[in-house]
């Protein structure tokens, strides 16, 4: 069932209730705040439970505390993960670690190739980076505990890092030169590895963790079974410094840890409220999302996010594992310089690069095209990769001359820059990434490379997905100073 027919269907379903106007407003505010607290935690587990926990789904990778590698780049048919780039494979590990930490593996690699484990926590606060920001490229084993673990560090650890949840997500990103560098890439993936520290350090097996009945969870099941999952949740999610008001209303709606809900002394009209604000405030939370136009404040460690739940629920459904901006930037495209909408069908664009405009990055910059419905890759035979692009910047035409406005809605001259977007049905969406050290990798080759680069965005190759809108996303890698 498509997502707009299902949540319309649903509306109209949920009955009015008939508490009287003050319970009700009250209710409604405290039941707002709650969802916007916990929506980043159910969006999280949402792709954990489809890539750990649902062996028959088509989106599952393996088991909990197993770290298993995508060895090509993302497509239309990954859509556990919205937004995923398509310059950087992907591997991923759900932690579990209820019961003892879990050793992670770095290998080391060469000095010129970008490489990080993001760490995320439940509420989707990026915890940590082991890899090449952080670290450097020379590898080692990294101790991942969960909240409190007062155990004893085997030799050989580089560094203990301490998870906020005993539920946590663990993304590696292998930096990928070009479709030829593929199989080094795979070649790396197979070094990296993951480990229960009594298997790591030989020591007895420590007593397994409470059995847990894991709740299933769809996009569907987000709308009609919400508040149930959010209180599923809590037992793995110690609540931060900070958050009491926030579990204080989760207590008055009757959402308690490894409690059910709705409790027996909730009458019907205060669920069926409920039940009506999980639509109003995720259609809240959607508009907020879609006035994002870059990552650099919407991405980071707890502290930063710290009483940010409005921001960090946006960020988790229009971008969930973004980047902290220490490690990346993302700007995003939405529209062109009239301020409208971008047209895959009607119109044709043009993002031009001056040298003053360049990404300046350590590791390399990329730009992703997507569709805007579902927030996955485009089908298109032509999305660049860094290398590509910087030869797009050597070869490019336009090297004098005026200097042309970004997306510019204007039929770009034969041959100038890479066909970046196939067409999409109706509307298109653009923006890009910039990852890591500056002056190294692609970035130095686009920097050094160009007076000024273009890159075409038009509608008469390939085919994309059958959706509304389609963006681009320019990721700059690894910024050497963030502020």
């Amino acid at each position: 069932m498509k997502r707009r027919t299902f949540l319309q269907g649903t509306t109209a379903l949920v009955l009015l209730p008939s508490l009287p106007a003050f319970a009700q407003d009250d209710i409604r505010a405290v039941a707002r705040e709650a969802y916007i607290y916990t929506y980043p935690m159910v969006k999280n587990y949402l792709t954990m439970y489809q890539y750990a926990l649902e062996p028959d789904g088509s989106q599952y990778k393996g088991p909990l505390n197993t770290l298993v590698s995508i060895a090509r780049v993302y497509t239309p048919d990954d859509t556990a993960i919205i937004t995923p780039n398509s310059d950087t494979p992907y591997s991923f590990i759900v932690f579990d670690l209820r019961a003892e930490p879990v050793v992670v593996t770095m290998p080391p690699i060469e000095e010129n190739r970008y490489y990080s484990l993001q760490l995320i926590d439940l509420y989707t606060n990026n915890v940590d980076y082991p890899g090449t920001r952080v670290d450097g490229n020379g590898g080692g084993d990294f101790l991942i505990t969960g909240p409190g673990w007062k155990g004893d560090v085997p030799k050989g650890i580089k560094r203990v890092i301490e998870m906020p949840t005993t539920l946590a997500m663990g993304i590696v990103r292998t930096q990928l030169f070009s479709p030829a560098d593929l199989d080094k890439v795979k070649e790396i993936q197979t070094t990296y590895k993951a480990a229960l520290l009594s298997a790591y350090a030989g020591m007895p097996t420590p007593a397994a963790p409470a059995s847990v009945d894991w709740m299933p969870v769809s996009d569907e099941l987000m709308v009609t079974n919400y508040w149930p999952l959010a209180a599923f949740l809590l037992q793995f999610a110690p609540p931060y410094p900070g958050d009491e008001v926030q579990r204080k209303n989760l207590d008055k709606l009757g959402i308690r840890e490894r409690a059910m809900w709705p409790e027996a002394d909730l009458s019907s009209d205060t669920v069926a409220l409920m039940k009506e604000v999980v639509i109003t405030t995720e259609k809240e939370i959607r508009d907020e999302a879609a006035r994002l136009t870059d990552s650099s404040k919407i991405f980071g460690t707890p502290e930063f996010m710290k009483g940010r739940f409005m921001v960090r629920a946006a960020a988790a459904q229009g971008g969930i594992y973004g980047n902290s901006v220490q490690e990346a930037l993302y700007v995003i495209y939405a529209f062109d310089e009239q301020k409208a909408p971008l047209d895959g069908k009607t119109g044709r664009y043009t993002l031009t690069f001056t040298p003053e405009t360049l990404p300046p990055v350590d590791a390399f910059w990329s730009l992703t095209m997507y569709d805007r419905a579902q927030a996955v890759p485009c089908r298109q035979p032509h999305q660049p990769l860094p290398d590509q692009l910087a030869d797009a910047c050597r070869t490019q035409e336009e090297r004098q001359g005026r200097d042309r406005p970004p997306l510019a809605a204007r039929k770009p001259r034969t041959g100038a820059g890479i066909e970046l977007a196939s067409r999409p049905d109706r509307n298109l969406l653009c923006g890009h990434e910039a990852l890591s050290a500056q002056g190294r990798g692609a970035g130095r080759a686009l920097g050094a490379a160009a007076d000024r680069s273009s890159f075409v965005i038009n509608e008469d190759q390939g085919v994309c997905l059958t959706s509304c809108f389609l963006f681009a996303w320019c990721e700059v890698w690894s910024l050497p100073r963030a502020t």
